[in-house]
């Protein structure tokens, strides 16, 4: 008998995976942008790849540091590498954007990302082997148990997000910035579901096709679930191409989308995608009811919240679709060894929304506290010339039209301006003119950014670790 090599199973680690990553990032349609905003291109995607080779893809962070600088890279690129499977055309048409097409779906463009993507996966979602525990003994009626005990309808008067936008100073900036965190799942809605509708299982997959055939409007495109979004958007004054507001997605927005285009890509992990579909399906009900009230309630009559008042009524058939028509057969047909899955897809995705809720407070928060944050400039600057903490300075000197894309740091910082002005970027719809001799005090894993409207602006970056220390 011929000797058989032994097989040694792909894996990417250290200077070799940054290499890769950044290799795969250098591609120019994921240069920095210009602009705030793309202007109805689906294929630029602001990847920062100059920051990529001092980050480290190998240590994987726990629930407390997900929302650091490293995770929102690795978001970042995720998204884009399971977008190649989709199709994206502009709503202008493709005159003018076929290289940046050619680019995106391009052999050598998607063979990088699939190279890279199993080390992001791990480095993005490896925190929640720690967070969920499914180990014990399943049975069916145990499930049963469980799946009723699920509150799929809170008796809270407001949810996390409405006490956030309720709350903030300026209501409608935070529900537009609340709107935009949906756009990376609802324009393209159940393209990661229909992951798992392809190649032969049964009766089950059936089932889930139907699903989504729903979402898609039984293909008339008005009633599409996508197109229902757009509307939503409109009404309220934002676009509604793909990705035109992609410096303003939230870390925990796009771990969130990830997540199913995660479960749906890697097929071992199809019955995580069912409990998780079942969760998503049943509790979105309680969810709708709530997004219509509270956008009616900031933007009165004008808003269109089709979208939301649709799911209200569809998603109450798909809940019980997903347990009756999906999981059921499915337990049926594989036995109960499947039903730690199921439970893990339920409880991964409920500490997601947990994140994400948590997330976006505080970046609302952080866009309402500019005002404040911009006055504490002058206490925590004294604080660092005092000598209270050790703050690492960077200087910096940039020309006119210079456009730092958003991001965020792992520690609080201080910008300082020496010379010039700079437009400093919190949110959208949130930025502050900081001239010489000002600054904002930048807050840990809050997105920002800034643009110099000077001929030449220099300032200092202090890495403070905790602000208020410098207070003390």
């Amino acid at each position: 008998m011929s000797h058989v090599p032994q097989h040694i199973p792909f894996e990417l680690s250290g200077k070799e995976l940054r290499d890769a990553v950044v290799q795969y990032a250098t591609n120019p349609i994921y240069l920095d942008n210009e602009d705030w905003l793309n202007h109805d291109n689906p294929y630029r995607r602001q990847l920062r790849p100059q920051v990529l080779p001092h980050l480290d893809f190998d240590a994987v962070p726990g629930r407390a540091n997900v929302l650091d600088y490293t995770s929102l890279a690795v978001n970042r690129l995720l998204t884009s590498i399971y977008e190649a499977d989709l199709v994206f055309f502009p709503k202008s048409g493709l005159k003018g954007k076929e290289e940046d097409f050619r680019a995106f779906y391009s052999p050598s463009n998607r063979a990088l990302g699939e190279r890279i993507r199993p080390a992001l996966e791990r480095y993005a979602f490896g925190f929640l082997d720690d967070e969920v525990e499914t180990s014990g003994t399943w049975t069916t009626e145990s499930l049963d148990s469980y799946l009723d005990s699920l509150v799929m309808e809170s008796e809270e008067e407001q949810s996390p997000f409405e006490r956030t936008i309720t709350g903030s100073s300026d209501p409608e900036r935070a529900a537009r910035m609340w709107l935009v965190q949906f756009a990376p799942d609802f324009l393209s809605e159940a393209s990661p579901m229909m992951r798992n509708v392809l190649g032969y299982y049964g009766r089950a997959q059936s089932e889930w096709f139907k699903v989504v055939i729903d979402e898609y409007g039984y293909g008339v495109h008005e009633t599409k679930h996508s197109t229902l979004y757009e509307r939503t958007l409109e009404s309220v004054g934002l676009e509604s191409d793909v990705h035109r507001y992609w410096q303003y997605y939230l870390n925990s927005s796009l771990l969130l989308n990830n997540y199913f285009h995660y479960l749906g890509k890697n097929h071992e992990l199809f019955f995580r995608y069912v409990g998780a579909l079942y969760y998503t399906e049943s509790s979105l009900v309680d969810f709708c009811r709530r997004a219509d009230r509270l956008l009616r309630g900031v933007f009165g009559d004008a808003v269109d919240t089709e979208y939301f008042t649709e799911h209200v009524h569809i998603d109450q058939h798909h809940g019980r679709m997903a347990r009756e028509k999906i999981i059921k057969p499915l337990l049926e047909a594989h036995g109960e060894g499947i039903i730690p899955e199921l439970v893990r897809g339920i409880e991964e995705y409920r500490t997601l929304l947990e994140i994400g809720d948590h997330d976006f407070a505080e970046q609302i928060r952080w866009m309402d506290d500019q005002p404040e944050l911009k006055k504490l400039h002058g206490p925590v600057f004294e604080g660092i010339e005092k000598g209270r903490v050790e703050a690492p300075v960077a200087h910096l000197v940039e020309p006119r039209g210079e456009l730092s894309n958003t991001h965020c740091h792992d520690g609080d910082e201080l910008c300082h301006i020496v010379s010039g002005t700079m437009r400093f970027e919190s949110g959208l719809g949130s930025s502050l003119i900081l001239q010489a001799g000002e600054g904002v005090v930048i807050r840990r894993n809050r997105l920002h950014g800034a643009d110099i409207i000077s001929d030449e602006c220099v300032y200092e970056i202090h890495s403070v670790g905790d602000y208020r220390a410098c207070l003390s």
